[in-house]
């Protein structure tokens, strides 16, 4: 999407009232100035479940070989009870707390204090102090990408460790990865609460906050837009970014490193999920610029939602095929692996080709081509918080010219690679293509009821141009 601006005089911006100005304008960006019975059930659900359905999960692998059907028959035959399960579950560590707190630290020395230098050699990537989008009150935020750069040192160091200095063992986080959940938690929780009371007595933007009433959505959703400490640390970025998506590669090797401690070998389906996953992690920190761009960004305030979500949920359910595989190892056939890894690949291809397509096109100004040709696109109109009018351009040509969101079906493919590579024997591993295809479902709903509100009749000439969401002909 690209976009420049035109003031509106002052007069004309003098006959509305700023209370119901700031509403009309902010409605276009992230969540919601007044709350229905709907979200609010859905968000106390949230908050009471998605904390026990991540127990859940990693405890049904500790205790019960990854099934998810035999905790449940085990309660209601009265085999176990609660008590029992939760008793032989492991506790929060000395050891566990020292490793993830060395841990976050490094990862806030990195993003903080170690400046991008891998621009300046590394031909096509774009790193160091990057401009993000219009805030919703005009501000545009300056970012340090140095994502990249932290993931290279940490693995760097990891490798060193594994086959040099032998700190300590490749397989640290599978052999703590229950007490490490339960840190986890505390920071997700800790980040949570400090965002919530930053926004109430010291935000960074006090223009960007939006304020419901209703505490639970409040905390779920969150009140700040940007919250920063300092000049450069930034919540959002950090915790979308780092330390969970760092992890996310080193919990994998991890894994496959128990995998070859007990078994004598990594299988080959280990080796796809690390391959297939790794490449997903390297695609966000190598357009970690780009990422400035998308919804959890420009969009998204940070409460509960990205806080804990970014903590616990994402490193410990977006990993569950390779923490699968290390109770039940699988060794797929040559052809059955061949095709997982091509449909992964198909997936990747997908994903970055129709970013990449949106991310050209926004970078010229339409003033490119694609598919060899020059693009078609609908031009729009929108307005910030301070009476700015914007103009934005949406592209209608290429992979976004099939469906609207067809970045979200390559993502989609790339999951369903991940689950496959398990086999069928369970449904936990199997999770991830579930929730991706609600998440991703979801997200596309409520990114386009914000850009219906944003741009009003302009996007009802753009879905008819582009009627489908995700799957061309079908939805």
């Amino acid at each position: 999407m690209a976009a420049h601006q035109e003031k509106k005089p002052s007069e004309e911006r003098k006959h509305k009232s700023t209370q119901n100005h700031t509403r009309t304008s902010q409605v276009q960006w992230g969540r919601a100035w007044e709350v229905d019975w709907f979200s609010l059930a859905s968000i106390l659900f949230l908050l009471m479940f998605a904390p026990l359905i991540v127990y859940y999960f990693i405890m049904s692998c500790d205790q019960y070989q990854c099934s998810l059907i035999d905790p449940v028959i085990d309660l209601l035959t009265e085999k176990k009870h609660l008590s029992d399960i939760w008793n032989k579950t492991p506790t929060l560590t000395y050891r566990a707390a020292g490793i993830y707190t060395l841990w976050v630290a490094f990862q806030v020395f990195l993003y903080v204090f170690i400046p991008d230098f891998c621009h300046k050699f590394i031909p096509g990537y774009v790193g160091g102090v990057q401009e993000g989008a219009v805030t919703p009150v005009g501000v545009v935020n300056k970012y340090e990408i140095n994502g990249l750069q932290a993931w290279i040192i940490t693995h760097v160091l990891w490798f060193a460790n594994a086959y040099y200095f032998h700190w300590f063992s490749p397989t640290i986080i599978f052999d703590n990865w229950i007490p490490l959940l339960w840190c986890a938690n505390i920071l997700g929780y800790a980040v949570s609460t400090f965002a919530m009371i930053k926004s109430y007595f010291f935000p960074t933007n006090a223009k960007d906050c939006k304020f419901t009433g209703n505490f639970f959505y409040d905390y779920m959703m969150g009140i700040e837009f940007n919250p920063r400490i300092g000049k450069w640390f930034d919540f959002k970025l950090f915790f979308n970014g780092r330390p969970g998506i760092v992890a996310w590669t080193l919990i994998n090797l991890s894994y496959a490193a128990k995998q070859q401690e007990l078994y004598g070998e990594v299988t080959n389906s280990m080796i796809l999920v690390n391959v297939l996953q790794g490449i997903y992690v390297l695609d966000f920190f190598w357009n970690e610029a780009w990422y400035l761009k998308t919804i959890d960004i420009c969009h998204d305030h940070f409460g509960w939602y990205l806080g804990w979500g970014d903590c616990v949920w994402l490193p410990y359910l977006y990993t569950l095929q390779g923490l699968y595989l290390v109770y039940h190892p699988v060794q797929l056939c040559a052809a059955n692996a061949i095709g997982i890894l091509i449909l992964g690949m198909i997936g990747y291809y997908i994903f970055r080709t129709t970013n990449h397509q949106k991310d050209l096109f926004r970078r010229t100004n339409g003033n490119c081509k694609i598919w060899g040709k020059k693009p078609e696109y609908i031009e729009c109109s929108y307005m910030s918080v301070d009476g700015t009018k914007y103009y934005s351009k949406l592209l209608t040509s290429g992979f976004w010219g099939w469906a609207r969101h067809f970045n979200y079906t390559g993502d989609l493919m790339g999951s369903l690679a991940y689950c496959l590579a398990c086999g069928f024997e369970h449904i936990l591993p199997y999770f991830y293509i579930f929730y991706m295809t609600i998440l991703l479902t979801h997200r596309c709903i409520r990114d386009e009821h914000r850009c219906l509100n944003k741009y009003g009749k302009d996007w009802k000439r753009y879905t008819a141009a582009v009627p489908y969401r995700l799957l061309p002909g079908i939805f």
